[in-house]
């Protein structure tokens, strides 16, 4: 059985707003999949997750670029032209969000992307695996990425099972930078 390693479409929308050589920030990039299909587009990636066995795993499908980082290490300025963060900010507590939305927008330069990937719901919580997840509205997360600074382009509501194998809602939003 072969298996298809093509970037979903969330991933393709993405590469497809980026120029050519463009530098991206894969924010908690886990094993890297996401990583290696953006190097393979010909961008240049910097995959950083903040659990040393995902960097490890994520190393080894980016020729070794993968670094551990968490998302207080971001303090970077106008320095990628895109910044992916599928579905792992949803592992920050709820109270940090605005800065680390506040820091990605710094760490874009004008006009740059951004893709999230959350869970749909409310509070925070551990999951049956111990994960801690934080959950967020469509119009909670929408004002959030407003004021930080970030216009929302797209959006895709869908229910899919996670790892725990229970079905959740999420929201995929891909926004630009506002000028500063």
């Amino acid at each position: 059985m072969i298996e298809d390693t093509a970037p979903d479409a969330d991933l393709q929308s993405f590469i497809a707003r980026l120029p050519a050589g463009a530098a991206v920030l894969d924010l908690g990039c886990g094993p890297g999949p996401a990583s290696a299909a953006m190097l393979a587009a010909g961008l240049e990636v910097d995959p950083v997750d903040a659990t040393p066995a995902m960097v490890e795993l994520a190393r080894a499908c980016t020729g070794n670029r993968a670094r551990l980082a968490t998302f207080d290490d971001l303090i970077a300025h106008a320095a990628y032209d895109g910044v992916w963060a599928n579905f792992s900010l949803l592992h920050a507590p709820r109270a940090d969000l605005p800065r680390y939305l506040e820091a990605i927008r710094a760490a874009l330069t004008e006009d740059g992307v951004f893709h999230i990937g959350m869970k749909l719901g409310a509070g925070e919580e551990r999951d049956d695996l111990g994960r801690f997840y934080s959950y967020y509205s469509r119009d909670e997360l929408a004002g959030l990425l407003a004021t930080a600074g970030l216009e929302i382009l797209s959006e895709e509501i869908r229910t899919e099972a996670g790892l725990s194998g229970k079905p959740a809602a999420g929201i995929t939003i891909l926004t630009r930078a506002l000028p500063q």
